[in-house]
């Protein structure tokens, strides 16, 4: 059995200017926690599999397409892959998100 503590990773910057934690990078899932400051946002971008938005921590919105909800801690969002989607910060708290990609896509055939 493999236990990831994830409390015990360490952040990198993502190339959208966000604190990231990669958690697990395989071919079949990619997961990694994204932390954001309240109001930073996640520009609107695709990605070429399907994506998985897991609330951990705060609230904040989270575009899929042209919608955009609130989200809370305890709430998943499901971005299609090709869709645009996009995440901003709530201006009073903390974001947590765990995003995850199936397949992951920087360890895939899918590009």
């Amino acid at each position: 059995m493999k236990v990831i503590k994830v409390n015990e990773l360490p952040f990198k910057k993502t190339g959208w200017g966000v604190k990231g934690k990669p958690i697990i990078d395989m071919p079949e899932i990619g997961i990694v926690n994204l932390v954001m400051e309240p109001g930073e946002k996640v520009p609107s971008h695709k990605t070429p599999v399907n994506v998985l938005f897991q609330v951990i921590e705060g609230s904040g919105s989270i575009t899929i397409g042209e919608e955009t909800q609130i989200v809370e801690a305890g709430n998943i969002v499901v971005s299609p892959l090709q869709v645009p989607h996009a995440l901003e910060a709530n201006q009073d708290c903390v974001f947590s998100v765990y995003v995850i990609k199936t397949p992951n896509p920087q360890k895939s055939a899918v590009k």
